[in-house]
C-alpha cells in the first residue's frame, strides 16, 4: 500500500511515518525543508498547494496530520488557524477529487468539536458546540469531508482525537508540567485540577489509524480517539511530578484558560466496534513520556 502522510514531521505524522513505513511505501509532506529523506515532499506554509503531489504520485491512501493544535493561537491568528486547519483540508480533497479519486483520505479531527457537553460520555453524534475557534475550524473541516464524499464520492474518515500524548510531544499539558517542575518550586497551573480529560498515547492513536484503515467504511465516517475515561487534571500533574522525581508544590489558578472545555470522556464505542482497544495506561505512558523527555536532554 502506499501512503501519504502530510504533517510527516509533527507529532502524529512523525510516528505514523515510523509505524507505516515497515509493512507499506510512505511518502512524506511537510513544510520543512529535508533533502536528505528518501520519498519526501517540501509544501509551502503559506498558500500551499496540493495539487502537483496528486498529479505526479497516486496513493492508496492520505493520512493528514498536519495543521496548528493549539487554542490560544486560534484566538490570536485565527486567519492562519482557518488556513491550517480548514482550508488546507479543502484544498488536499479538492486535489484528491481531481487527480486521485480512489485515495481513501483520514483527518485528524478533534475533540474541540464538542466544547462543553451537557452529558458524558460524549459519542459521535452529540451536536457540535465548540467553544474556541479552533474547534469551529475543526467542525468546518470535518464538513468538508462530508461533502466532498456526499458530492464527489471521495472516501473519507475523520478522527477525533481527545488528548493525545507522548514522545516528541513538545506542547500541552503534559510538556508544560515538566518544564515548570525544572524551572520553578511551585508549579502552577490553570484551572481547579478537576477538571478532566480522555488521554489517549500516542501508540495507541497510531494502532486505532491503522485499524481505520483496514475497517472503516470511508463514507464520511467520524470516529473517537480516546479510551473512555476521564482522568483529572490534577491526577496527571501528580503522576508527572512522581514520574519525574521531582518533590514539587502544585498549585492551580482556579481560573480556566479561554476556550478550553471542563470535562471530557469519550463515547469510543465506534472505535472498539472495529477492533480497538487500549495498550499503553496512563501511568505507563507518563512514565514512558518522561523517560523520552530525560534521553533526549529536554529536562
Amino acid at each position: 500500500m502506499k501512503i501519504l502522510i502530510i504533517g510527516s514531521r509533527g507529532f502524529i505524522g512523525s510516528h505514523c511515518v515510523d509505524y507505516f513505513s515497515k509493512e507499506h511505501e510512505v511518502w512524506e509532506c511537510d513544510v520543512v525543508i529535508d533533502y536528505d529523506r528518501p520519498r519526501y515532499i517540501f509544501i509551502e506554509s503559506v498558500d500551499s498547494d496540493f495539487q502537483d503531489i496528486f498529479i505526479n504520485q497516486k496513493f492508496d491512501v492520505c493520512i493528514n496530520c498536519s495543521g496548528a493544535a493549539n487554542v490560544p493561537f486560534s484566538l490570536e491568528k485565527p486567519y492562519n488557524d482557518f488556513q491550517l486547519n480548514t482550508l488546507n483540508v479543502f484544498k488536499i480533497l479538492d486535489a484528491i477529487r481531481r487527480f486521485n479519486n480512489d485515495c481513501r483520505y483520514i483527518n485528524m479531527s478533534s475533540a474541540a468539536v464538542y466544547g462543553n457537553p451537557i452529558s458524558l460520555p460524549i459519542s459521535e453524534l452529540y451536536d457540535y458546540a465548540p467553544v474556541s475557534p479552533y474547534g469551529y475550524h475543526k467542525q468546518m473541516a470535518e464538513m468538508i469531508c462530508e461533502e466532498f464524499h456526499r458530492f464527489w464520492g471521495v472516501s473519507t474518515c475523520c478522527i477525533r482525537i481527545f488528548s493525545a500524548y507522548g514522545p516528541r510531544l513538545k506542547k500541552q499539558i503534559l510538556w508544560d508540567i515538566a518544564n515548570k517542575a525544572i524551572k520553578n518550586d511551585i508549579v502552577e497551573l490553570f484551572g481547579t485540577g478537576h477538571e478532566t480529560r480522555d488521554f489517549i498515547y500516542v501508540s495507541d492513536l497510531i494502532h486505532l489509524i491503522d485499524i481505520v484503515i483496514a475497517k472503516a467504511t470511508f463514507k464520511g465516517d467520524i470516529i473517537n480517539a480516546a479510551n473512555g475515561t476521564q482522568i483529572e487534571i490534577g491526577e496527571i500533574a501528580r503522576l508527572t511530578l512522581k514520574a519525574l522525581g521531582c518533590d514539587k508544590r502544585l498549585v492551580f489558578k482556579g481560573e480556566n484558560r479561554k476556550g478550553d472545555p471542563l470535562y471530557w470522556e469519550a463515547d469510543i464505542t465506534r472505535a472498539r466496534e472495529l477492533g480497538y482497544g487500549q495498550q499503553i495506561d496512563i501511568k505507563t505512558g507518563i512514565n514512558q513520556y518522561v523517560k523520552w523527555l530525560k534521553e533526549n536532554a529536554l529536562l
